[in-house]
């Protein structure tokens, strides 16, 4: 039998028990998941709106070299509901929508690592910042998981409505990634997420961390190679603005006299290493750029010396350019020889054929100067400047109206500096002569 001090004791546990079950009968919560539907309908099409708004906000912002891609999307219901349901189910008692931080989402998919950055900046530039989060980057080379820029932003107050108070708390979500950051993130989410991963499959986890440093590593070699890429460009865009003050200084002295002659820089050159053929003609370009013009034509033709190996398309390039360098050293037979071997292996090659016209047009042979910026306009007709060159030409040959056409051309092209006005004049004043 149990004594009277044992049967108060078991009295109270079973007292403490009920206590406790009916505490949590009177504080469980049971979400309406129909009402949270209807006040989710309620607002999708405003939220839609709204990402509608950032999204044509954030295209006119970001600004790079290539153009990104974008996603949008609300979250869908089941989606919201699931995860409702798994972090903050008691919100609803006191809000008809409660706000995910991912309700609400847009991802910028670039190309190149470097325009991460880059977009990151112009997008905290221009909005409210609340948070930003680099994810991946915490984890070792020996896991996997995908890298992405999370950025939650405040809701500009020019895309609220007045119509409708919006959740309390509401953001929206920008991812920023690359395109193979991208394409992992959405595999990943269908192997992992979707399905019943064990953590505890090795081989799996192996494979899925190569394939991940297999994806980094190719970012970073296309990062590699658009960096190469960009300085080539600038290297031949320094080239190229070099071959036309000189050709400038020679063909046009006669409507401007007093016009500066090109200046070359010798600063000392920081020679590329040498291995691959980009490697020697990234080396050659910078040598002609800063003025060493023996050593670019040395390389040039090493490159084109090795022709076996060369594609037609790339040997045509490299005699167009020794023969700028040729025309920088005023070597112009030479450098006529090297673009018309240019042509030979590329007849679409429009850029030849200009700097062909050029050379004759310097050695003051104007029709064939002629004949070559025809061919060079007959592939394409938008060269502003060949109509000029050409305008030249027929200048010197007295067929004024003909250069007073291709003048017009040029001008409608955009052209429209100094000498184009300077030959303008002259034109007027030679056809006014005629009619007299």
């Amino acid at each position: 039998m149990l004594t009277l001090f044992g049967s108060f004791f078991i009295a109270i546990v079973i007292f403490s028990c009920y206590s406790i079950i009916m505490s949590d009968v009177e504080n469980s919560f049971f979400p309406d998941k129909v009402a949270l539907k209807e006040s989710y309908d309620v607002f999708m099409p405003i939220l839609t709106a709204i990402l509608f708004s950032i999204e044509h906000k954030l295209k006119k912002t970001i600004n790079l070299p290539s153009k990104p891609t974008y996603k949008t999307r609300v979250k869908g219901f089941t989606s919201y509901y699931k995860k409702l349901m798994r972090i903050k189910p008691y919100a609803l008692k006191d809000e008809k929508l409660p706000a995910l931080s991912d309700l609400i989402g847009i991802r910028i998919i670039c190309p190149f690592l470097e325009d991460l950055q880059k977009v990151e900046k112009q997008i905290t530039n221009e909005f409210s910042i609340i948070e930003i989060e680099k994810k991946g980057t915490e984890r070792t080379f020996r896991e996997f998981g995908y890298e992405s820029i999370h950025i939650l932003i405040h809701i500009p107050e020019e895309f609220r409505s007045d119509k409708i108070e919006l959740p309390k708390n509401l953001v929206c979500e920008i991812q920023i990634r690359t395109i193979l950051q991208d394409a992992w993130a959405e595999v990943e989410h269908e192997l992992v997420y979707k399905s019943e991963f064990s953590p505890f499959d090795l081989p799996l986890r192996r494979k899925l961390a190569s394939m991940n440093a297999s994806l980094s590593l190719a970012d970073i070699i296309f990062q590699e190679i658009r960096d190469y890429q960009n300085k080539l460009n600038n290297e031949l865009l320094n080239r190229r603005d070099s071959f036309f003050e000189q050709a400038d200084s020679i063909s046009k002295n006669f409507l401007l006299p007093e016009a500066p002659e090109a200046k070359v820089s010798l600063e000392s050159a920081s020679p590329y290493v040498q291995g691959t053929i980009d490697d020697m003609i990234l080396e050659a370009i910078h040598s002609h750029n800063q003025g060493y013009l023996d050593r670019a034509i040395e390389i040039y033709t090493l490159i084109i010396e090795s022709k076996p190996a060369l594609h037609e398309l790339v040997l045509s390039v490299m005699y167009k350019h020794r023969g700028m360098a040729y025309f920088s050293q005023n070597k112009y037979q030479n450098a006529l020889d090297d673009f018309m071997e240019s042509v030979r292996f590329d007849a679409s090659n429009f850029r030849s054929f200009y700097y062909v016209g050029i050379v004759y047009s310097v050695l003051e042979d104007h029709r064939k100067a002629i004949d070559y910026y025809d061919k060079s306009l007959e592939i394409n007709e938008f060269q502003a400047f060949v109509f000029f060159r050409r305008a030249l030409s027929y200048y010197h040959l007295k067929d004024y109206t003909r250069s007073m056409n291709d003048l017009d051309k040029a001008r409608k092209l955009g052209l429209d500096d100094s000498e184009t006005q300077a030959l303008k004049e002259t034109l007027i004043s030679k056809l006014g002569i005629g009619m007299n």
